[in-house]
């Protein structure tokens, strides 16, 4: 058959519900609607293996445990296994807790609909839930039915619900409620919709008490969302006593708004919604009840059921319905925390850092730029927020050593590790993990051990030589603004050298000192700040030197109880860069003797490849390393 060259034309737009006065346009949702899982009914009759017994089984406990007081469990009349699940739900002792109805599904087939009430003999609450079709489409193609004969078979069928339920006296255990669906009803003549149901109403005999339900479902979904929300208000106008009357939703996925629909559908005066955990089902799937239920989450509106195990949650769907649900899914995929774009982790972090730094608790409002919710309320951690690859900018690995060490990098440090994490990243052609971006950093900033500038010895002290006045006789002459003079021993690769230096403070004293090993470093920037609280503080303390004449700039970090030890660590850590930076391998303190290579120095090539990448004039290494020869022949 040749295919249309216009294939368009063979489809009709659906048609619109003339409705100029429709109101819920300008309402909201502000409360929770009454929910009803059919999980293990509508959702596991589009499974590919259906749910066995043990495991509906663990699914309904699960689903209790998360809220749901009303729960499809089973279409009795369709198989054994449903039929027998249902009786086990019943006959075993507090299975079912006292608040949960157990619902049940038939088709409009009056011995279908009497094998369905048997299998909820004895229940304490049941919901007789019975379908017809009454689109025009599927009353000429499946039925050849009239609206008529819909009309009579609908009341046939709820008389004899009620007959064997409610009237009968051996059933007065149960709490019987009856709910029907004219199936397709997104499809079909609103007024029919209406009379329908009209009818089916008259012949339950509702009260406020006990109110019949009519689920309105958009069985196949053909439309956008608003022309759903206006058949929901039509009926919910039409419709009389309508006190009587519980509005349910059920709505289809098959243009993807089924989220979209059940919300305006509920501003339009639904008072339930009818759905699946994660949207399992026909086709596209069921509307899915965890993103309905954290939308009104984040509006400030309790839901009414309990996901703030969520992970434990997904674990139970995905081995019982055999699908995994996709890392983009809302709220439960294991993306949608995630910000691998650095300008997303350079908001987020600052956001955190933000409420952190107001002091802003629990019951606080929550506002953090590109989460509208906060992922430990639904079980995540903020490890998992942001994750790093060669796409990520500087904030992604800074906020990771923030959540791990401690550390808060200014800004510039944030754009020199980010380099190293992006060509580690690129070199591995893959995510990096939070543990090996943080084994990525010690290593590089010497965190861990610095092998190459230890400090052994010192003492700062004032440069009392250099004193513009002796003190007057009795009284302790004031050093506060003399200039300061380092004494220590550093130990270089392993060899203790003796160094003196003067400067304005213990930094540029030692920087000074560091020239009698060849290195000439200037501080260019320096931050510090305070790690953890009361006697067990240590500080942070980060300097960016420049280092001989091409003024190539290395970052060091360090951390020490004591802030004047923590600064000078920080400026060794910067001069053992500089000496590692050589591209290829690590350029030794030590002369090489002949014929031996670099790699045999470190075998292991233990330094990170990328490492303040800006290469080491030649000359600039050969004074360093000759200089540290004389020292070391010297002492």
């Amino acid at each position: 058959m040749p295919m249309l060259k216009e294939p368009w034309k063979k489809y009709r737009k659906f048609p619109t519900l003339h409705l100029p006065d429709r109101q819920w346009p300008s309402k909201t949702i502000d409360k929770a609607p009454r929910w009803l899982s059919t999980d293990l009914r509508d959702g596991n009759q589009s499974l590919v293996d259906p749910m066995n017994g043990d495991e509906k089984w663990r699914y309904f406990k699960m689903l209790c445990e998360l809220g749901y007081k009303e729960i499809e469990v089973s279409f009795p009349s369709a198989s054994q296994t449903d039929f027998d699940f249902t009786r086990r739900l019943i006959e075993t002792p507090g299975a079912v807790p006292d608040d949960v109805y157990l619902q049940v599904l038939s088709p409009c087939r009056e011995d279908l609909i009497r094998r369905t009430v048997e299998s909820v003999k004895g229940a304490k609450n049941a919901i007789i839930h019975i379908y017809l079709a009454t689109s025009e489409c599927f009353r000429r193609i499946v039925f050849n039915f009239s609206e008529e004969e819909s009309l009579e078979l609908a009341v046939r069928c709820t008389k004899l619900v009620r007959s064997l339920t409610k009237d009968d006296p051996q059933q007065a255990g149960t709490n019987w409620q009856f709910e029907f669906s004219p199936e397709t009803f997104s499809d079909t003549d609103a007024q029919f919709a209406v009379q329908i149901c009209e009818a089916v109403k008259n012949a339950w005999g509702p009260t406020e008490e006990n109110p019949i339900i009519f689920n309105l479902p958009a069985t196949v979904e053909m439309s956008t969302p608003n022309v759903y929300a206006d058949h929901i208000e039509y009926f919910c106008r039409n419709i009389t006593e309508r006190e009587k009357i519980c509005v349910s939703l059920h709505p289809h996925n098959d243009r993807g708004c089924a989220v979209a629909a059940a919300e305006l559908a509920q501003m339009a005066g639904a008072d339930r919604v009818e759905g699946c955990l994660f949207g399992n089902g026909e086709r596209t799937g069921n509307v899915d009840l965890v993103t309905l239920a954290l939308n009104l989450y984040t509006q400030g509106i309790h839901p009414n059921v309990d996901f703030s195990d969520l992970n434990g949650v997904i674990d139970m769907v995905e081995v019982c319905n055999k699908i995994p649900v996709h890392p983009r899914a809302p709220y439960g995929g294991s993306l949608v925390v995630c910000a691998f774009s650095g300008s997303h982790q350079d908001a987020i972090k600052k956001g955190f850092q933000k409420r952190e730094k107001e002091g802003k608790g629990f019951e606080d409002h929550w506002q953090i730029p590109y989460l509208p919710l906060d992922p430990e309320d639904i079980g995540r951690t903020y490890e998992a927020i942001i994750r790093v690859n060669s796409q990520s900018g500087k904030g992604g690995a800074a906020w990771i050593i923030l959540r791990k060490l401690q550390l808060d990098l200014p800004r510039g440090l944030q754009v020199a590790f980010s380099n190293v994490v992006q060509r580690r990243a690129d070199e591995l052609g893959r995510e990096l993990l939070s543990a090996e971006i943080t084994d990525l950093f010690e290593k590089t900033y010497f965190l861990r051990d610095n092998p190459r500038f230890t400090l052994v010895d010192y003492a700062i002290n004032p440069d009392r030589s250099r004193s513009p006045a002796p003190p007057e006789p009795g009284k302790t002459q004031d050093t506060k603004n003399l200039m300061r003079v380092f004494e220590g021993v550093i130990a270089i690769d392993g060899r203790e050298y003796k160094l003196k230096g003067r400067g304005n403070g213990p930094i540029s004293s030692l920087a000074d000192a560091l020239k009698g090993v060849g290195l000439d470093i200037d501080v260019n920037d320096y931050k510090e700040h305070a790690i953890g609280e009361g006697r067990n503080v240590k500080a942070a303390t980060y300097i960016e030197c420049t280092v001989g004449p091409a003024k190539q700039k290395f970052w060091g970090i360090g951390i020490h109880e004591d802030v004047v030890q923590s600064s000078l660590i920080a400026l060794l850590s910067a001069a053992s860069n500089f000496v590692a930076s050589r591209p290829g391998s690590p350029i030794p303190s030590r002369p090489l003797s002949a014929g031996t290579s670099s790699k045999q120095l470190d075998p292991n090539n233990t330094r990170p490849s990328g490492v303040n990448e800006a290469a080491v004039a030649p000359q600039e290494a050969n004074g360093l390393i000759a200089t540290l020869e004389e020292k070391a022949n010297g002492m």
